[in-house]
C-alpha cells in the first residue's frame, strides 16, 4: 500500500509539471517488467519501453533521430562491398563530425527528467551500430581477397634450387660412363690400415709415399687413404674373380696447396680381372671414356712408367681439347694433357689377395677428378674448386 501511494503521488507531481507519466495497469509486480517503478527503470525492459514510447509518440526528438540514424547506418552497411566504403560509413556515422556523434553531443539539451531514458536509448543505438560495423568488417574480411589475390593465368615463378658442384658433376659423369661399360661401383673407408693402403699393393717399406711427410698417420697406426686402390684389395679379398669395379672417392696426402695440388682430392680407379685380359682392353676402355667425357675427337696415348702395384705400368695422356693438338699454355705446347697412371695388375698383388696369377690377369687405372674437371672447364687453379665462391661456381 505504501508503494502504491508513493507511485500515485509521483504521478500527480508529473502531471502538474506537464510530464505525461507512462501508466502500467493489470500487473501485480511492476518490478519484474523493468517498467517505471518509483521513477526508475530496470535494464531488462529497455527495448519494450522504447517500442511503447515510439508507438505512442512520446519518444524524444533526439531518440527519434538516433533511431533513424541507426536504421540508415544498417542500410548503408548492407551495401558495403569494399574496405573504402566501410570506412566512409564509419566516418559518416561514427566520425568526429558523424551523425551519431553529433546526436550524442546534443544530449545536454535534453530536459533533466528525460535524460535517463534518452541516455539509455543513446547507449543502445551506439552499441548496436558498433556491433553492425564489426559484423560488416568481419564479413568483408571473409570475402575480400585483394591482399592475396591469385591470378591463375600468370606464369609460375620458378624456384631456384641450385646446381651440382663441378666436381660432383664430373664424378657423376665419369661413373655413368664406366657403368655403361659394365663396371660396378665399389666403396671403402677413408680411414685405412697400412696393410690395405701399402703392403697389399706391393709398396716396399722404403717407398717415399709411406713417409710421414707424404701420408697422414693416426696414433693407432692407421692412415688416411692416399688413393682408392685399397678398395680394390678389399673387393678381391671378399669375392673370387671375375671382378669389374670402379672406386670413386676422396683421398688425402700431405701436399702443399698450390694451383695443381691439394691435401684432399678425389679419385676414380678401375679394376678388371678375368682370363686373357691385356693392355689392348685397357686402352680401348680409356679411349672410349675420353671420347664420351671430352668429345669424339679426343685421342689417347700410353707412356711407359713405374708403379709398384702394376707390371707393366704406363701413364696415359689425352689430346688437348683446348687447342686441338696444336699446343697451348694448358698442355705446355705439347698437344697432350697428362691424365694419370695405369697398367696390368702385378702378380704380387694377386698373390696377396689369394688369386692365382697364372690363371687370372687384369688391369687397373686411376685418375684425379679435379684434374679432369680442370681440363673439362678450363680451370687454372684447383683451389677455386674448394673456396666455395658462388660467383665462380655459378658459371657451371
Amino acid at each position: 500500500m505504501r508503494h502504491s501511494a508513493f507511485a500515485s503521488r509521483r504521478a500527480s507531481e508529473r502531471w502538474k509539471n506537464g510530464v505525461r507519466p507512462l501508466m502500467v495497469t493489470g500487473l501485480r509486480n511492476p518490478r519484474r517488467t523493468g517498467l517505471p517503478v518509483g521513477g526508475r527503470f530496470r535494464s531488462g525492459g529497455l527495448a519494450q519501453v522504447s517500442r511503447s514510447r515510439a508507438q505512442d509518440g512520446t519518444m524524444n526528438e533526439i531518440e527519434k533521430r538516433l533511431q533513424e540514424a541507426l536504421d540508415q547506418a544498417r542500410q548503408a552497411l548492407a551495401g558495403v562491398t569494399t574496405a573504402a566504403q566501410l570506412e566512409e560509413c564509419r566516418i559518416r556515422f561514427m566520425g568526429r563530425k558523424g551523425e551519431i556523434t553529433g546526436l550524442l553531443k546534443s544530449m545536454g539539451s535534453v530536459p533533466p527528467e528525460e535524460r535517463p531514458q534518452v541516455g539509455r536509448t543513446a547507449n543502445r543505438v551506439k552499441n548496436e551500430i558498433e556491433s553492425a560495423f564489426a559484423a560488416a568488417e568481419a564479413a568483408l574480411a571473409r570475402t575480400d581477397t585483394t591482399a592475396v589475390r591469385l591470378d591463375v593465368t600468370l606464369p609460375g615463378r620458378q624456384r631456384r634450387i641450385g646446381f651440382s658442384h663441378p666436381l660432383a658433376r664430373t664424378m657423376d659423369d665419369a661413373v655413368a660412363i664406366f657403368r655403361r661399360m659394365g663396371f660396378v661401383v665399389a666403396d671403402g673407408p677413408d680411414l685405412e690400415t697400412v696393410y690395405h693402403n701399402f703392403d697389399a699393393l706391393n709398396t716396399p717399406p722404403e717407398h717415399p709415399s709411406r713417409d710421414v711427410a707424404d701420408t697422414f698417420y693416426l696414433a693407432d697406426g692407421r692412415c688416411l687413404r692416399t688413393q682408392t686402390s685399397p678398395v680394390q684389395i678389399r673387393v678381391m679379398e671378399s669375392q673370387p674373380p671375375p671382378v669389374r669395379i670402379i672406386c670413386p672417392g676422396r683421398c688425402y696426402r700431405r701436399d702443399t696447396p698450390d694451383a695443381t695440388h691439394s691435401m684432399n682430392f678425389h679419385q676414380i680407379e678401375g679394376l678388371y680381372v678375368d682370363r686373357h685380359v691385356s693392355l689392348a682392353d685397357l686402352k680401348g676402355v680409356l679411349a672410349e671414356f675420353a671420347r664420351e667425357l671430352l668429345g669424339p675427337d679426343v685421342k689417347i696415348r700410353f707412356r711407359p712408367h713405374f708403379f709398384p702395384f702394376t707390371e707393366p705400368s704406363i701413364e696415359y695422356d689425352f689430346s688437348c681439347i683446348i687447342c686441338g693438338d696444336k699446343g697451348c699454355g694448358v698442355c705446355k705446347h705439347s698437344g697432350w694433357l697428362e691424365i694419370s697412371g695405369a697398367g696390368m695388375v702385378d702378380p704380387a698383388v694377386f698373390t696377396a689377395v689369394g688369386y692365382d696369377p697364372e690363371t687370372w690377369t687384369g688391369y687397373a687405372f686411376g685418375m684425379g677428378i679435379e684434374r679432369i674437371a680442370m681440363i673439362r672447364h678450363a680451370i687454372n687453379d684447383i683451389r677455386l674448386l674448394y673456396e666455395n665462391d658462388v660467383r665462380f661456381l655459378a658459371q657451371f
